[in-house]
C-alpha cells in the first residue's frame, strides 16, 4: 500500500488544504486543529449527523459542481442601500466590492489583518466556536477556524449607516472555499449583515457573532442558485444583557446543505430568534437540507425562538435537530421551538429530533415538530373559487412558510424574501 493509501479520512483532508502558517491568529488556528485531530470527521454513527451523510463534507477535494449560469432575474437585495462586499470562489474581489467605509463600521480582511501584530479580533477569533463545542463537538467549524483562508472582521460600535452585503460568486467547477466572519458589536451598536449567492462547489463557512449588551444584530441569508451546490456552515453567538440576535436563512436548491447555529444566551433579558425557510424539489437534483440549532440560557428572562419550516417534494429530504438547553438559574426563560414540513409527495422526507433540557422550575418552554400534506380543506376552499391548482398550491406554500419569514422585522427584506419564494415556485410547477 502506498502512503497516500494508509491517510486517515481525517489526514487526507488535510493534506488537500494549505493550511495558514504564522500570523496574529496562529495560536487559536493551532488549537483548533488540535481540537479537530482529537474529534475526528464526523460519520454517521455520530448523534448528530444520524439524518445526514457527510462523506462529500470529508472528501479530500470537493466534488465538481457546475457554476450557477447567470439569468435574466434581478440580483437578490438589488434595490437596497447596502455596501457591496464580494468574494468569488472564496477570495474577496476588491474591484467588485464597494468600499469598506461606506458602512460607518470597522471592517478589516481575515487574510489581510493576520499580518498585524495586535487585532481586537486577536481576543474573539476561534472563541466562540471553540465555546461551541460543548456539550456537542463540530468538527466542520473546528476544520474552519484551523484553515479558513479570508473572511472578514467586522466591529460596530455605534449603529451602522447601511446593511453590508455578503456577496459569494461561484466560477471554478472544483473551487472548495473556507471563509470565517467575526462580528463584534459593542454595547448599544446596531447592525445589518445581509448574505446571498452561490459561493463554490463547496463551501464552509463560520460566522462568530459577539453580540454586546443592548445591542442589536440582523441577519438575513440566502441561499440557492447551485443546483449542485454542498455547504457546511455554522453561525456560533453569544447574546448579552438587553442584546437581541435575529437570524433568518432561505435555502433553494443544492444537494446538501448542512446550517448548524449555537446560541449562548449570556446576559439577563438576551433575546435570540433564528429562523429558516427551505423548499427542495428533487426533480432538479439530489436535495438534502439539514437545520442544527442549539440555543442555551443562562441568565433570567431570555427570550428564545426557533422557527423552521421545510417544502419538500420528488424524494427530498429535510432534517431539523434543535434543542433548548436551561442551565440552573435561568429563571423566567421563555424558549420557544417549532419545525415543520410540507410534503408535496409521498417521495419526500422530513425527519425531527427536537429536544429541551430544562434545570431551572419557573420557565416556559416548548416545542413540537409536524409533517404533512397540504390543507385538502383550504385547496377545495380555493379550487371552488376559480383559483387553478398550482396557483391555489403556491398560496398554500407561502401560508405555511409565513411564521418562519415574519421573523424578518425589516418589511422590505420580508417583501423581497417573499417574492423570491414565489418565483421558486412558479419555476417548479408540477
Amino acid at each position: 500500500m502506498t502512503a497516500v493509501e494508509k491517510q486517515t479520512p481525517l489526514e487526507a483532508r488535510l493534506a488537500a488544504i494549505e493550511l495558514p502558517k504564522g500570523g496574529a491568529f496562529a495560536a487559536m488556528r493551532a488549537d483548533a486543529l488540535a481540537r479537530l485531530v482529537a474529534m475526528g470527521l464526523p460519520g454517521r454513527r455520530d448523534e448528530y449527523w444520524r439524518y445526514t451523510d457527510p462523506a462529500a463534507l470529508n472528501a479530500p477535494l470537493a466534488p465538481a459542481a457546475k457554476p450557477f449560469e447567470a439569468s435574466d432575474e434581478t440580483p437578490l437585495f438589488d434595490g437596497m442601500d447596502r455596501v457591496k462586499l464580494v468574494f468569488v470562489d472564496g477570495v474577496f474581489d476588491a474591484e467588485a466590492s464597494d468600499s469598506l467605509e461606506l458602512a460607518g463600521v470597522e471592517i478589516a480582511r481575515l487574510a489581510e489583518a493576520e499580518t498585524a501584530d495586535i487585532h481586537w479580533a486577536q481576543g474573539l477569533y476561534g472563541t466562540l466556536e471553540t465555546a461551541g463545542q460543548s456539550p456537542v463537538v463540530r468538527p466542520f467549524a473546528a476544520l474552519n477556524s484551523a484553515a479558513a483562508s479570508d473572511g472578514l472582521l467586522i466591529r460596530v460600535t455605534g449603529k451602522a449607516a447601511k446593511p453590508v452585503s455578503l456577496i459569494y460568486v461561484h466560477r471554478s467547477e472544483t473551487s472548495d472555499p473556507i471563509l470565517h466572519h467575526v462580528i463584534k458589536l459593542e454595547p448599544g451598536a446596531e447592525f445589518t449583515l445581509l448574505e446571498n449567492g452561490p459561493a463554490g462547489a463547496r463551501f464552509n463557512k463560520v460566522m462568530e457573532v459577539d453580540v454586546g449588551a443592548g445591542a442589536r444584530f440582523h441577519h438575513i441569508r440566502a441561499q440557492g442558485r447551485d443546483h449542485e451546490r454542498r455547504a457546511v456552515t455554522g453561525i456560533f453567538a453569544r447574546v448579552a444583557e438587553g442584546a437581541l440576535f435575529k437570524s433568518f436563512t432561505m435555502t433553494v436548491n443544492g444537494v446538501l446543505t448542512r446550517n448548524e447555529c449555537v446560541i449562548d444566551m449570556v446576559g439577563d433579558d438576551a433575546v435570540a430568534h433564528v429562523a429558516g425557510a427551505a423548499l427542495g424539489d428533487g426533480a432538479s437534483g439530489a436535495f438534502h437540507h439539514d437545520d442544527t440549532v442549539f440555543v442555551t440560557h443562562g441568565a433570567e428572562r431570555g427570550e428564545s425562538r426557533q422557527v423552521f419550516k421545510k417544502v419538500l417534494k420528488h424524494g427530498a429530504v429535510g432534517t431539523f435537530q434543535g434543542k433548548i438547553l436551561v442551565k440552573p438559574g435561568a429563571q423566567k426563560t421563555d424558549g420557544y421551538q417549532i419545525s415543520q414540513s410540507l410534503l408535496l409527495d409521498d417521495d419526500s422526507q422530513f425527519l425531527g429530533k427536537p429536544e429541551l433540557e430544562i434545570y431551572a422550575d419557573d420557565v416556559k418552554c416548548s416545542h413540537g415538530s409536524t409533517t404533512g400534506a397540504l390543507d385538502e380543506t383550504a385547496m377545495f376552499y380555493l379550487r371552488s373559487r376559480g383559483v387553478p391548482h398550482e396557483e391555489a398550491t403556491a398560496l398554500l406554500v407561502l401560508s405555511f412558510l409565513a411564521d418562519a419569514i415574519d421573523e424578518i422585522e425589516d418589511e422590505a427584506l420580508k417583501d423581497e424574501i417573499v417574492a423570491r419564494l414565489e418565483g421558486w415556485l412558479a419555476r417548479h410547477r408540477g
